[in-house]
């Protein structure tokens, strides 16, 4: 009899939740839920999508240098040693396609981005989750938790769910501690929102040992198009391509991409906003009695005085049309992350909280 199995680790895979965009019963809910950018994509996005619309019946570019040459202009990086993916996540998955397998040992930090160990355990790699030190990575622990075995490090900076990243002087002291066969990978998908930060692309020139991966779901508005890219030396770049599917991304996903990261007024727009928004939403929460740590990103960490409390929030949310996330699932049970949202959402949510906190009728 013939038993039908996937590979090891598969199965040890809990499927990815996304954030919820729906409540049963409840009309007018406002998402703040998945970080998306509450302003979508520029005017001139959305032209460049609708001319795609007379091309569909088109093969897209297999090389995408049309949008590799924009990302090198504006993003300040070598354009051959961009590759490009279906979301950050699809560069992730290559990683950890092509350098980790059975044996070998992926890290990444006990509130670290859910992919980095379902990719891991997709590719039969053993993924090793090591402590924080109050929400903020611990360069020493990573150094402490790296062996023979270690191929991968994925640091995302700003993290999420917590908001919080590490300085330059820090991720090169971690990149230069790792041992040889391994690589550090900076997931930068929030790095847009740090003014004057690049992303971790000026430790991938000065090195051979980092990597660093990029996203247009978040700042530029194109969670729905999936576009994401990577950028690293070029004996990883060359490894990526040959795993990468040659038509992984669409005419559309290409033509949004290059004119969204050409549109640099309006990623300035939605960045200072997001700041102003962050800032209030963050001091109102306190406001309430609801603390969180100083966010780069675009969410807040919320933190409540228990689980209990936190789903009790949560609830009381959800009652009054709004979605925000648990996290639990990101070992931080007594937490709730909050999307900063357009200044209505915000003050909508900031409200209820209070309402709940006891603070507003």
């Amino acid at each position: 009899m013939t038993v039908i199995t996937p590979q090891p680790g598969i199965m040890d895979i809990e499927l990815y939740q996304g954030g919820a965009a729906h409540i049963d019963g409840v009309s007018n809910v406002v998402k703040l839920s998945s970080n998306e950018n509450p302003f979508g994509p520029s005017d001139a996005v959305k032209e460049a999508f609708r001319k795609v619309a007379f091309d569909l019946h088109r093969y897209p570019s297999t090389d995408h240098a049309a949008l590799r040459e924009a990302i090198g202009e504006v993003q300040g990086v070598d354009p051959a040693r961009v590759v490009c993916g279906v979301g950050s996540d699809e560069i992730i998955a290559f990683l950890c396609q092509a350098y980790a397998g059975p044996g070998d040992e992926v890290i990444h930090t006990e509130h670290g981005f859910a992919m980095y160990r379902i990719s891991t355990l997709a590719n039969g790699g053993t993924p090793v989750e090591v402590p924080e030190r109050g929400r903020v990575t611990d360069v020493d622990a990573i150094l402490s938790a790296c062996n023979d075995a270690t191929r991968l490090v994925f640091i995302a900076n700003p993290n999420n769910p917590t908001g919080t990243m590490i300085g330059e002087a820090e991720m090169a002291r971690l990149a230069d501690g790792l041992p040889p066969q391994a690589l550090l990978v900076i997931d930068g998908a929030y790095a847009e929102y740090v003014e004057g930060y690049d992303g971790g692309a000026g430790l991938v020139d000065s090195r051979q040992n980092v990597v660093m991966t990029r996203t247009f779901s978040k700042l530029y508005g194109l969670g729905g198009l999936r576009v994401g890219w990577g950028y690293g030396p070029q004996h990883v770049v060359d490894v990526l391509n040959r795993m990468r599917g040659p038509f992984n991304l669409s005419n559309a996903a290409l033509a949004a991409a290059e004119a969204a990261v050409r549109d640099t007024a309006w990623a300035d727009k939605c960045r200072n906003e997001n700041t102003r928004m962050r800032h209030w939403l963050a001091e109102a929460l306190a406001g309430h009695g609801v603390v969180s740590d100083t966010s780069l990103a675009n969410f807040i960490l919320a933190r409540f005085a228990d689980q209990a409390e936190a789903e009790a929030c949560d609830a009381h949310l959800k009652s009054q049309g709004l979605i925000v996330r648990k996290v639990a699932g990101y070992n931080l049970p007594n937490c709730l992350r909050i999307t900063v949202g357009d200044e209505p959402s915000c003050r909508r949510v900031a409200h209820a909280v209070g309402q709940f906190m006891g603070d507003e009728v």
